[in-house]
């Protein structure tokens, strides 16, 4: 049993409920949308990236990266929570989506206005004091994103992911060209932050339309309460991921110096993928599948495991992959002075299957409203990673930093997330049963793989005879050959493999 009938009985259509089909249905229909966005977005931004590199100077690209960081670390926190808020509520959503609105757009304008006046500070600080005005109205988005908080978590709630992604690339289409256009032009680091002010606002307005209704600010105690007592743990944990995902880079550049950090950031980057990919996919989905099953036991436990052991199925042969063959691939695609890249890939992919198999247990928590929880959790791996990372690379560089990762995450953060998910009604021995084989053997694989790798002539043998080899032990051993042939499908509907 995994999103079932049982499961739908639990749940009950309500009005803002799809009744197109079941649960199941909609999750499936749900994940392909978000699936097709998150691989053409993941297609089309380097290229973009690229085009912009033909028409800016470096100076440009560095006051974008000024103003990028803080949009981001602003995003982090900018509706506290009020998008899974939305997605998780229990009662009269409706009339929650009017509170709702009243806080995301205040805590928005709040942070603009912060924003504003603290601009020329951050400038001057990360060593780019012609960045103010670009930041000042790049963050602009800030205030676009709080006004789109109620819409998106109406549209994930009802699993119509076709409407975030038709809303997503009218303003993703609209802001490319016209900041390619206005580079060309001349306007240099201003051309992306009018692109992206002008994209986010066409996709907050497609998203008013598409999402069925358009919420007024209200005001409701209680409900304010509420929200915010879901939400504000939710920010901080978004705020420790944030810091997860830039810590590594701050003390690498202060300690290891700037060429250290371009390979580091190569390695890490391509490490990412999966993450970037899977759990990107999966998030729009999972929370409100876990949120919609929260007062069935046994639907949210089968659920929970079908949908962990299919996403791990597919994403440990990949990390598995990339760790095996990571020198010979960063030989194959960059020049020999990013070799070194290839040492910390190698480390780095082990940490990329972690973060998968932490980011659906993150799932379950928010969808079933444990925010205080992850929390901790976030704040328990930002603790011991700091100085971890410090320790790692004053004693073998970048190799020592990717290796820092990978023991907080696997000796630490990987078996708290276990016991925390365990007492939502799980055991931990029924989610270790999903994953044991296959990881050990992506193990073997990678063994397989590795020695392959040794002994190939060229970079390209190596990374297409280990690649064959992982393929062929992983699609004999991991799993029966019935459950991998329908994994595509159960993938797309969190469901257990045939018996």
């Amino acid at each position: 049993m995994t999103v079932t009938a049982a499961a739908e009985r639990a749940d009950g259509p309500g009005p803002d409920h799809d009744d197109t089909g079941g649960l199941s249905t909609r999750v499936a229909r749900g994940l392909k949308w978000s699936f097709i966005s998150t691989v053409l977005g993941r297609i089309i931004t380097p290229i973009t990236s690229i085009a912009l590199a033909h028409v800016l100077v470096p100076a440009d690209f560095g006051i974008l990266s000024v103003a990028l960081v803080m949009q981001s670390a602003l995003m982090s926190f900018n509706d506290l929570g009020v998008t899974n808020a939305i997605v998780w509520w229990r009662g009269d959503v409706h009339h929650a989506a009017r509170t709702a609105t009243t806080l995301a757009m205040a805590t928005s304008v709040t942070l603009y206005a912060m924003c504003f006046a603290g601009a020329p500070v951050v400038s001057d600080l990360l060593g780019s004091p012609g960045a103010t005005g670009v930041l000042r109205l790049l963050c602009l988005t800030v205030v676009i994103d709080g006004i789109s908080s109620v819409p998106i978590g109406l549209l994930n709630r009802a699993f119509r992911q076709e409407g975030r992604v038709l809303a997503d690339w009218l303003g993703f289409t609209l802001s490319t060209g016209l900041t390619i256009g206005l580079a060309v032009a001349g306007f240099g680091a201003w051309s992306l932050a009018w692109g992206r002010v002008i994209g986010n606002a066409a996709t907050t307005t497609c998203l008013y339309v598409v999402a069925r209704e358009r919420p007024r600010p209200g005001w409701d105690r209680e409900v304010a309460r509420t929200l915010i007592r879901y939400g504000l743990p939710l920010c901080g944990s978004s705020l420790f991921v944030f810091a997860f995902l830039n810590v590594d880079y701050i003390v690498v550049g202060h300690v290891l110096g700037a060429a250290a950090l371009g390979l580091y950031t190569i390695a890490f980057n391509l490490a990412s993928w999966p993450s970037n990919v899977l759990s990107s996919t999966f998030r729009r989905v999972s929370i409100p599948a876990f949120s919609h099953l929260q007062s069935d036991r046994r639907a949210l436990e089968a659920t929970f495991l079908a949908g962990l052991r299919n996403l791990m199925l597919v994403t440990l042969p990949l990390c598995a992959g990339a760790s095996a063959l990571a020198v010979p691939l960063v030989g194959l695609v960059y020049p020999v002075t990013y070799e070194a890249a290839g040492a910390v890939l190698a480390v780095l992919a082990v940490l990329g299957a972690a973060r998968v198999f932490l980011d659906f247990h993150y799932d379950l928590l928010t969808g079933v409203g444990r925010t205080r929880e992850l929390f901790a959790l976030q704040g328990l791996w930002i603790a011991l990673l700091i100085p971890a990372l410090i320790a790692g690379a004053t004693w073998s560089g970048i190799v020592g930093v990717a290796v820092a990762h990978v023991v907080v995450a696997l000796g630490v953060m990987v078996p708290s997330y276990v016991v925390v998910v365990a007492r939502r009604g799980l055991t931990v021995r029924g989610i270790l049963a999903q994953v044991a084989r296959p990881t050990l053997v992506a193990a073997l694989g990678w063994a397989v793989a590795t020695f392959v790798v040794h002994r190939a002539p060229s970079n390209l043998v190596a990374v297409l005879g280990g690649g064959t080899a992982l393929v062929v032990v992983y699609g004999l051993l991991a799993a029966r050959f019935r459950e991998l042939w329908t994994l595509p499908r159960r993938l797309l509907r969190f469901e257990a493999a045939p018996r």
